[in-house]
């Protein structure tokens, strides 16, 4: 599966969160970091979800960039 994840920079660190997967969450010192870790959770958070009979929330969350003018 591929889910869209968003990176946010925070005061020192990073953080990201999965739209599709509530409560799915990583922090990391670094961009690449963060990556890393939100993978590691995503994993770990669907495994549970197996393991507890629910149902795995598809991939449904899309990602675009718009052009503002100031």
């Amino acid at each position: 599966m591929r889910y869209a994840i968003v990176i946010e920079k925070a005061e020192g660190n990073y953080s990201a969160y999965v739209p599709d997967l509530p409560g799915c969450v990583a922090t990391g010192a670094t961009v690449a970091e963060v990556e890393a870790e939100i993978r590691e959770a995503i994993s770990f958070h669907v495994e549970g979800l197996r393991e507890d009979g629910l149902p795995i929330p598809a991939a449904s969350s899309t990602v675009e960039y718009v052009e503002v003018v100031a």
